[in-house]
């Protein structure tokens, strides 16, 4: 009799349970968006205020020292050295050159295109180029993703395996679990952001602060493009250099989707505020482990209508 009534309110809850949810988490992100507009509006509005009144400055000044140049001369100047900077040419001095076009630049760009953090300093040119790019992407996205996912998980099962070791000499579980989880934060802290900037100081002439900025901006695909390295046209890079941070790219975006993984995780649990326990019969009333079968056996716990189990993540 009040079978059919209690799962239609149940189901009817979880279904209002959800929507509330979904409203809060959609207010909770628009409201993170304004602060960071704001905030990004404060901090860099005057500056580039700022810089385009001085550019404005340099160029009137430029045009009264040479009155044989006419405004748009120098505005079309601008636009082509803009153009070639964008086509990955470099036009510094009397001579020109490829630059970033060449085998090992275009290597680092397949790396920025299928990892998904596009700079945006560099793109293809040609309607051939622009096609493969694309046909590309396609495939290379998802086996990027099914990469660093195996990659996740055998750094979890490294650390998994650390915890057992480490289990089995304290006799702690717990406390082995936890030495084990803080030795992989920080070693990947030291590998993937702390060192890698002192390497970007030597071979870009960064500050640390910049090196250890375009270290995280690049391994969470952000990809502003204000900081790139092999850019300096004043500088001799080896042909090393660009390969081993294609391999970092890798394995630090890997170590860093499972720390935005845990942080998810940590997120996520307080959105479990919403009960779909629901009664509607004193019998109902009772705990699950409280209620007995027609044999006086207690029945086994069964899971409420529109809870369900969660399955366990992918770490991408």
């Amino acid at each position: 009799m009040y079978g059919p009534r209690v799962g239609a309110a149940a189901a009817g809850s979880a279904r209002c349970c959800a929507l509330q949810s979904t409203v809060l988490l959609l207010l909770v992100y628009l409201a993170y968006l304004a602060l960071g507009t704001c905030v990004f509006w404060a901090l860099e509005g005057r500056q580039a205020w700022d810089s385009s009144r001085s550019f404005q400055r340099d160029k009137w000044a430029l045009l009264r020292n040479f009155t044989c140049l006419d405004g748009p001369a120098p505005d079309s100047l601008i636009r082509g050295i803009v153009q070639a900077y964008k086509s990955g040419t470099l036009v510094l001095s009397n001579t020109t050159s490829m630059g970033r076009w060449e085998l090992v630049g275009s290597f680092f760009f397949s790396v920025s295109t299928i990892t998904t953090i596009g700079y945006g300093n560099l793109s293809p040119q040609t309607l051939a180029a622009r096609l493969f790019c694309i046909f590309f992407a396609l495939v290379g996205i998802p086996l990027n993703l099914v990469v660093l996912n195996h990659l996740g998980h055998l750094m979890l099962r490294g650390m998994h395996r650390c915890a057992h070791r480490l289990g089995s000499a304290l006799q702690d579980p717990g406390k082995a679990r936890w030495l084990a989880g803080c030795g992989a934060l920080l070693s990947g802290l030291l590998l993937f952001l702390l060192l890698p900037p002192l390497l970007f100081s030597y071979m870009e002439g960064w500050n640390y602060m910049e090196g250890f900025y375009f270290a995280f901006i690049t391994l969470s695909t952000v990809g502003f493009g204000d900081y790139i390295i092999g850019m300096d046209p004043d500088r001799k890079y080896p042909v090393w250099y660009k390969n081993t941070v294609s391999l970092w790219i890798l394995f630090g975006m890997a170590w860093l989707a499972l720390i935005i993984k845990l942080i998810l995780s940590l997120m996520e649990t307080p959105g479990e505020v919403c009960s779909c326990n629901h009664y509607s019969t004193k019998e109902d009333l009772k705990p699950s482990s409280w209620r007995q079968g027609s044999d006086g056996e207690p029945e086994p716990h069964s899971q409420q209508l529109g809870c369900h189990a969660k399955e366990p993540a992918e770490i991408i």
